[in-house]
């Protein structure tokens, strides 16, 4: 590649980057990092410990993208100074090269940040997946994509609460929920929600025949105090039951674990992750919260565009997604038709091609 490609590809990558920073409006996320900043000096600052440390990890969050902006212009300049010495010597040819390589991987990153503008994208996320039509096979299956999903979101530096985890009779797990959190978790994710179906041989019957099992994953974003979503007591029923693990067996002396049942949706939340009783049912209620949200948005959209249809289960037809162990190793995507035969890979937790590919598709 000579001084001319190579000009070329470095003034391709600085427009690339301006496009990002008029997308993300480095100005107007100056003046956010300026207000929270201004929120920390108050005396009374610590007093919620909660509110606090939210405060400054989306401070710490604001400052990294535009430090990483800043480093990443200066890169680039840099690199178009080393290219122009680079004509007739090779070693310096090919460190610009591989800082092109760099830079370009480093820009489809923050590019595809760009796409998730949504009111709860750059927020954290409510993860449920849940066994549909299968039985056995279908809780084996369930606790399959909760490993799949967990290393995705490992490879991610994000952090899992696990809320409440049902394990199946006899394998796998019936149904899990957990709050992801993150910088752009519900943006990345939110488009996981739907049915997941697998072929294989089943591991369960002597005979090894070939079952098709479901599953479905639910998203929801995790809804701040400050979104208007009101809960009235009166339709709250709540209750403070054991929590038990597998075999019945008590593992709390004392009733922590709480449910709550929403009477006019019918919606039901359980949490037993804290051990008080009283924080059980403040991230019981905070789930609560995003599930109206979503039901109302379903509503919504429903009565605007009609493109939301009817309540679809987990079960043939409804799919986002096959993964195929046998007859052939497949996995593909319904939506975007993005396919690849690496199965082990993607069930290890290697999901960034469909992900990213959903994240463009709307």
């Amino acid at each position: 590649m000579n001084e001319i490609d190579f000009e070329q590809k470095i003034t391709e990558l600085k427009e690339r980057l301006g496009q990002i920073t008029q997308k993300k409006d480095i100005v107007k996320l100056t003046k956010k990092v300026a207000e929270l900043e201004k929120s920390t000096q108050s005396p009374d600052f610590w007093n919620d410990q909660e509110t606090a440390q939210k405060t400054m990890q989306k401070l710490g969050e604001y400052k990294n993208e535009i430090e990483l902006i800043k480093n990443l212009e200066n890169e680039i300049n840099e690199t178009m100074e080393f290219a122009k010495m680079s004509e007739s010597d090779s070693e310096m040819q090919k460190f610009v090269n591989d800082n092109i390589l760099k830079l370009d991987k480093t820009l489809s990153k923050l590019e595809l940040s760009t796409f998730m503008s949504g009111k709860f994208d750059e927020g954290n996320a409510i993860v449920k997946i849940y066994a549909g039509q299968g039985g056995t096979e279908a809780n084996d299956w369930t606790e399959m994509l909760f490993r799949m999903y967990t290393r995705f979101f490992n490879t991610k530096g994000w952090k899992i609460t696990v809320i409440e985890k049902i394990d199946g009779n006899e394998a796998g797990i019936q149904s899990v929920t957990m709050i992801v959190e993150g910088r752009y978790v519900y943006g990345t994710i939110k488009h996981e929600k739907g049915t997941h179906r697998l072929v294989r041989n089943s591991p369960f019957n002597s005979a090894g025949l070939r079952q098709t099992s479901f599953a479905n994953v639910e998203v929801l974003p995790l809804i701040e105090e400050d979104i208007d979503i009101e809960i009235k007591e009166e339709d709250i029923e709540f209750s403070a039951v054991r929590s038990s693990g597998a075999g019945g067996q008590n593992v709390n002396k004392v009733a922590t674990k709480v449910r709550l049942v929403h009477k006019p949706t019918n919606i039901v939340v359980e949490c037993s992750i804290h051990k008080t009783q009283s924080q059980n049912r403040k991230e019981a209620e905070r789930i609560l919260k995003a599930k109206l949200y979503e039901l109302e948005e379903q509503k919504r959209k429903e009565t605007l565009s009609k493109l939301q249809g009817e309540h679809k289960k987990a079960q043939w037809g409804n799919q986002i997604r096959n993964y195929i162990l046998q007859p052939y190793k497949l996995v593909k995507d319904l939506r975007t038709g993005v396919e690849t035969s690496q199965v082990e890979m993607v069930l290890d937790g290697e999901l960034d091609e469909f992900v990213e590919a959903e994240i463009k598709m709307l």
